[in-house]
């Protein structure tokens, strides 16, 4: 799999801020990718809830009803 292209961009970040990360040796671009793919991943896991509430709403209701496939075969 290949290395996904970067793209240069610019940021206004407070520049104490700024300071104290280099002070630290934390690799900012790598820290704001690294943020960005959680929140990312988080936004469109509510987008997906948010999308698909009807139909799991009636998929509990369905197996509230007429239980699991697997409810007769189950050991545990």
């Amino acid at each position: 799999m290949s290395k996904p292209t970067k793209r240069a961009v610019n940021l206004r970040i407070d520049e104490r801020l700024i300071d104290q990360a280099k002070a630290m040796d934390i690799n900012l671009s790598q820290t704001l990718e690294t943020s960005l793919v959680e929140i990312l991943r988080e936004k469109q896991r509510a987008a997906w809830l948010a999308e698909s509430s009807e139909a799991v709403k009636a998929y509990n209701q369905r197996i509230e009803k007429q239980g699991l496939f697997s409810d007769g075969l189950r050991q545990f």
